[in-house]
């Protein structure tokens, strides 16, 4: 049985795109790796802690001003740089991410890309690190930095191995954003299609729409297929034989569905 807002929607081909976008997407946050600020503060604690370091912080590029702002830190000394921003050029975390080259530098004193007055603003001066940009397929997101390894300076397996914890950062953050920013894409593009055949009502019908697809893909937590969703979700620490098992029988599985008469389209 459905209800008057499920026949409204129905109705209107606008909202049923919406609704299918909004579920493909609470389907893509539950199979992705989490996301978020909390991720990216595990994940820089988690370096902190690697290589036995003074400091780790992530810096992420805000296109909107085109600075450099360091959004998360961990470390004995790295909370004071929580929300300083900086020019896409300065200091070494501005050369990494504008060449898109990691760093090691052993003596920072000595290096001319190294901002000595943007670090006594975070009230800790290095004496050594590393830097890593945060690159993926369409670019640069910003870059990681590890502080003053205790047990001595830092080498190539360092750079190396800090480029793996960039690029789970890297994963975490576009993942973050593509869930944050469907509906505000979708609305510019549709109000740019359809600004020419629409009246002064279509962004309060756009936003009710935008937000009755976010309900019905989020808050249908009972649906078997999102149960599914997240069990395969769980399936990423498995053994890859494991995973291949799964899949081989969920293959059986909807060869079956598919060929069952009369199944529910």
């Amino acid at each position: 049985m459905t209800d008057g807002s499920d026949r409204d929607r129905d109705a209107d081909p606008l909202a049923l795109t919406l609704h299918a976008v909004a579920v493909r997407v609470e389907a893509a946050r539950r199979l992705a790796p989490p996301s978020g600020t909390a991720v990216l503060r595990s994940i820089v604690e988690a370096t902190v802690v690697l290589f036995d370091a003074e400091a780790a912080s992530l810096a992420l590029h805000d296109p909107t001003t085109d600075r450099l702002v360091f959004t998360v830190a961990a470390g004995a000394q790295g909370e004071g740089v929580v929300g300083l921003a900086i020019e896409t050029g300065v200091g070494v975390a501005g050369y990494v991410f504008a060449t898109g080259q990691p760093l090691a530098i052993s003596d920072v004193a000595r290096d001319a890309r190294f901002g000595r007055e943007t670090a006594e603003q975070t009230g800790y001066v290095p004496r050594s690190l590393v830097a890593v940009p945060l690159l993926d397929d369409e670019g640069s997101l910003g870059v990681l930095e590890v502080l003053d390894k205790r047990g001595g300076a830092f080498d190539l397996r360092d750079v190396e191995l800090a480029s793996v914890f960039a690029r789970q950062a890297t994963v975490a953050i576009r993942s973050s954003r593509i869930e944050r920013d469907t509906a505000a894409i979708l609305r510019s593009v549709l109000a740019a299609t359809d600004a020419a055949h629409v009246g002064d009502g279509f962004e309060a019908a756009l936003d009710e729409a935008i937000a009755r697809a976010a309900r019905d893909a989020g808050g249908a937590d009972d649906d078997p297929l999102w149960a599914l969703a997240d069990e395969v979700a769980r399936l990423r620490a498995a053994d890859p034989a494991q995973v291949d098992l799964v899949r081989e029988l969920l293959a059986v599985l909807v060869r079956r569905a598919e060929r069952r008469p009369g199944r529910a389209r």
